[in-house]
């Protein structure tokens, strides 16, 4: 399962008494995981090295590192890749509620300091407009 932003949601931010909730956005992803081998393995970490770290004042890069903490290293890691036979996504951004709940809601999330909260408000902000252009 992938999970992007998620929020508890209070029940008191509704306009009539109800029970609290919480909202999410989900992959889930099924199929045949299958092991790397250490040369498959050290491969993919080259690669995520120059992706996150080659455009760094002082990137952090495969070649550079000591063979010895390399090697130490990979003994803790356990690659794997997925051949996916089926996607299934998910979303409950309060869409079963009221114009006035919603907007309550998302403002309240914007009110969280957790970056989740304000992540989901974003989302339930975003999918408001595209419903009101359809």
């Amino acid at each position: 399962m992938l999970q992007g932003p998620h929020a508890y949601i209070s029940s008191s931010w509704y306009e009539e008494e109800n029970v609290p909730t919480w909202n999410y956005q989900a992959v889930h992803v099924y199929g045949t995981a299958s092991i790397l081998n250490e040369e498959e393995l050290k491969q993919d970490l080259i690669i995520l090295l120059q992706k996150y770290e080659k455009h760094r004042k002082n990137p952090v890069l495969w070649d550079n590192l000591y063979p010895q903490l390399l090697e130490k290293q990979l003994k803790g890691i356990v690659g794997f890749k997925i051949k996916v036979q089926e996607i299934q996504a998910a979303n409950k951004l309060s869409q079963n509620r009221n114009e006035e709940d919603y907007h309550n809601i998302g403002n309240k999330l914007y009110e969280e300091k957790n970056l989740n909260s304000q992540q989901m408000a974003q989302l339930m902000e975003r999918k408001l407009k595209k419903d009101k252009k359809a």
